[in-house]
């Protein structure tokens, strides 16, 4: 009994040490160990997440998904309202990812990601195609051994509805603008097209812009500011740019202005509309050709209105096939310069369509582009082949919206220049579309001085002639600097050209409307006190600035 007794008071003192030890590591053991109890729960889970990392573990699952959603959903935004200033050299918007570039138009591979969204992506890149291009065109190149009924079966064999073709000589080639009617996706067809053994090439018909900005008059006669920045009537002493032709590619040009009496040569609708004449057109040609109450650079050039911009919708735009139209008019009919006062992205056809022209020895002159500092190259100018050129105001600073970068040849004034607008009134406007016709009359008046003179020996007169501006040296805002009319046919190496009092007599017109009721002595009252606002700066006949 009395070991039964010491063996039950040993068990009992075993089971109270064992109780004892179970309670202290429960105040003073690990947390670990503590989770399973209720009183500790809260307090130390709550009180130790931020230690545990059980957050830092999760977080970056969350922050990656963040960022993945950082990346796209801006990405989308910009790329579905992408501007030319937001766009590569390509055309493509330079902000978004290569994947959904790729994934959107190359229809490559991804990975199972970028499978999840590849549908909103592609209606991402569809839009942005949609601004460059137009809906549901496409030009290609075709057998030009086709008649108009086979090319319309060739059309209809693949969806297609044949809207024109035609032989451009300029380019070698039967060139056709076919629309989509059946629904299918443009590169579907594009790539379904090209297979054809009667098709050499396919590709979209891209849009092109005009390059002016309505603005609000600056202080003082702003037609004049830009004679005197390029030195025209010093230059004018010894050339108006007589006996040169000058294709003005834009929309239409009012032959009827003043301004314009007996300067348009021919007319040409690549369009084939009926439009009357449109600010920009009759703005650039009056920059070239004024020579009535205003001057323009060369007034006594011979100017070939094509128009290939129509303002129908409201917007004045071209596209590939109307461009391609144009320039080959313009080659066809003895054009020695080329004006292209606008912007679009890299187009092969038309890069083509230049190759060719520069080969013929004539002189492309382009719009820098309007969309500001940011903007990649915008096409014709950045083509190596055609002069760029970017726009100054007043006080030789760079027009804010000018595009800048390495294929600026040079710059002219282009900020509140004054010049003529339709139904004898005048404008107030501003854009590189108008520095670049000043150019192209600089040209004019150095072919007339040396009419040998070749392509490439008139673009290095211009720039080694060219007044610095900016950093000194070549820059990427002003290429070389600021024409210089003078200088530029002062070293125009031929002949010199005797001393034109005044400008000659009128030229023969093609195609242009009967002009007797142009007054023969212009009148030279002088400007009103005020101008129109930005969006109405047109003023009217009896109030042009005096020369």
């Amino acid at each position: 009994m009395v070991d039964d007794d010491e063996s039950f008071r040993m068990k009992a003192g075993r089971v109270a040490l064992t109780v004892i030890a179970l309670t202290l590591a429960s105040l003073c053991g690990p947390a670990v160990h503590a989770q399973g109890f209720r009183p500790n729960i809260n307090v130390n889970v709550e009180g130790r997440l931020p230690s545990i990392a059980v957050a830092p573990r999760i977080s970056p699952n969350v922050a990656g998904a963040a960022t993945s959603v950082g990346r796209t959903t801006p990405n989308l935004k910009t790329y579905q309202g992408c501007s030319y200033a937001e766009r590569d050299s390509d055309g493509e918007c330079s902000n978004k990812t290569g994947s959904s570039a790729d994934g959107g138009i190359g229809g490559s591979g991804g990975s199972s990601a970028k499978g999840k969204s590849s549908g909103p992506r592609r209606n991402a890149v569809q839009t942005v195609l949609n601004a460059r291009t137009i809906a549901n065109q496409l030009v290609a190149e075709i057998d030009g051994a086709l008649s108009d009924a086979q090319a319309d079966e060739l059309a209809r064999r693949h969806g297609l509805a044949r809207i024109g073709s035609q032989n451009f000589p300029l380019v070698g080639a039967t060139i056709g603008l076919f629309r989509i009617t059946d629904g299918r996706a443009v590169d579907t067809v594009r790539r379904e097209f090209a297979t054809d053994a009667s098709v050499r090439s396919v590709q979209l018909n891209f849009r092109y812009l005009l390059q002016d900005q309505r603005s609000e008059p600056a202080e003082g006669d702003p037609a004049q500011y830009a004679l005197a920045r390029l030195r025209l009537p010093l230059a004018h002493t010894l050339a108006h740019g007589a006996n040169v032709t000058i294709a003005v590619i834009d929309s239409g040009v009012d032959v009827k202005h003043v301004e314009l009496a007996n300067s348009v040569a021919a007319s040409f609708d690549a369009l084939g509309s009926k439009e009357g004449p449109h600010l920009h057109g009759t703005g650039v040609a009056g920059a070239i050709a004024s020579h009535s109450r205003l001057m323009g650079s060369a007034p006594a050039a011979r100017i070939l209105a094509i128009r290939a911009f129509g303002a129908a919708s409201g917007v004045a735009e071209s596209n590939s096939y109307v461009i391609l139209k144009a320039m080959d008019y313009a080659v066809t009919h003895g054009a020695q310069i080329v004006n292209m006062s606008f912007a679009g992205p890299k187009d092969e056809l038309i890069e083509r369509a230049i190759v060719a022209t520069a080969a013929k020895g004539i002189v492309m002159v382009a719009a820098a582009g309007n969309a500001g500092a940011k903007s990649p190259p915008l096409y014709p100018a950045a083509n190596a082949n055609v002069i760029a050129v970017s726009a100054t105001d007043a006080q030789d600073k760079l027009f804010v919206a000018s595009n800048r970068g390495s294929y600026i040849a040079l710059a002219a004034p282009g900020v509140d220049i004054f010049l003529p607008a339709p139904d004898r009134k005048y404008q107030v406007t501003s854009g590189t579309s108008f520095s670049a016709a000043y150019v192209s009359g600089i040209a004019a008046l150095m072919l007339e001085r040396n009419p040998a003179l070749k392509r490439d020996e008139l673009r290095a007169t211009l720039t080694k002639t060219a007044r610095d501006l900016g950093s000194p040296g070549r820059d990427d805002l002003y290429g070389a600097g600021e024409a210089d009319a003078f200088a530029a046919v002062q070293a125009t190496v031929g002949l010199p050209a005797a001393p034109v009092a005044a400008v000659p007599q009128p030229l023969r017109r093609e195609n242009v409307s009967d002009q007797k009721d142009i007054p023969a002595t212009p009148d030279l009252s002088p400007p009103g006190a005020a101008m129109a606002s930005d969006k109405s700066a047109v003023i009217e006949a009896n109030r042009p600035a005096a020369r």
